[in-house]
């Protein structure tokens, strides 16, 4: 399938890089689904897959690294600031609406891992959104760091995040941690044992520019960040929830609970398997294709 090289200026003139997949046997403007990624990973983990699958199904497709990560623009490197990625997607449907291919009534939004978070969000607050997909969200920092960091060590993480502020403030360089880490004793951003398998092994295949690392100060904002308390406000704009009923990187509880929150229309779908499986795993064509159904449903494809 041929796609085009895309750029485009994200929040504060950051140039966001990516691909553009036309929609097949299109004979005019066509809906639009815009993709990203979760933390730290980059579009060649298997993004190009559903770009294809829905690329064939009528739909153009805006896909690109979030800022300071992957072929994308921004500083510092493989820092993520939840308040501008779910801003850039924004832009991206802006970026979208300008290209004669797209109908830009007809735009919908698809996120995974943490931006099926910002997906949540960005459906709530910008109507432009005509449909959305959440795949295995990210629902809640608070209750996401609580599950992650024993009660006895919270507090000395917020010291060490108040450390790395003072810093920072003084102009030293951020602190950095593994994204993943095999030591079940080491400190990282995604501790589970599948999120290093995956990582380490799709990166190696697929994403050689995937780096595991990650600011301190991504964690630190990860855990203020509460994408589910806007689902009530999606309607009426049709909500699909793809939840892994084995995931613990985003555990599937705090997705249910959210998604009973949420208000018509709305789907939930849960698929067998971890938070990992529907990238190039035995998940992909059942999330794959459910993602597909629901955009051509609501957007006409």
């Amino acid at each position: 399938m041929t796609r085009e090289n895309i750029e485009f200026t994200g929040e504060a003139g950051v140039t966001l890089r990516g691909w553009f997949y036309p929609a097949e046997n299109a004979t005019g403007p066509a809906p639009t689904v815009v993709m990203t990624h979760g933390m730290t990973a980059v579009k060649e983990l298997y993004l190009d897959d559903y770009a294809e699958y829905f690329a064939a199904a009528g739909l153009n497709v805006v896909v690109y690294d979030h800022r300071n990560y992957g072929e994308s623009d921004g500083l510092p490197r493989q820092e993520t600031d939840p308040i501008l990625q779910h801003r850039d997607i924004r832009n991206a449907i802006s970026y979208a609406s300008t290209r004669p291919e797209v109908d830009a009534a007809r735009i919908g939004v698809w996120g995974t891992s943490f931006a099926g978070g910002h997906a949540l969000l960005v459906a709530a607050i910008d109507k432009r959104v005509k449909a959305v997909v959440s795949q295995v969200p990210f629902i809640s920092g608070s209750k996401s760091f609580a599950a992650q960091v024993p009660l006895g060590h919270a507090a000395h993480v917020r010291d060490q995040f108040n450390g790395d502020r003072l810093n920072r403030f003084t102009g030293g360089e951020p602190a950095i941690l593994a994204a993943v880490t095999d030591d079940p004793a080491g400190q990282a951003m995604m501790p589970a044992p599948d999120a290093y398998e995956w990582f380490t092994k799709g990166a190696a295949n697929r994403a050689p520019n995937w780096k595991n690392e990650v600011t301190a100060r991504s964690l630190e904002w990860a855990s203020e960040y509460e994408p589910g308390s806007y689902i009530s406000r999606i309607s009426p704009t049709p909500l699909l929830m793809l939840v892994a009923d084995n995931d613990t990187v985003a555990p599937f509880q705090f997705a249910l609970d959210a998604f009973e929150e949420a208000r018509q229309p709305k789907e939930l779908k849960v698929v067998s398997g971890g938070h990992f499986d529907a990238y190039g795993g035995p998940g992909f064509e059942e999330c794959a294709s459910a993602a597909r159904d629901h955009f051509v449903k609501h957007l006409g494809a």
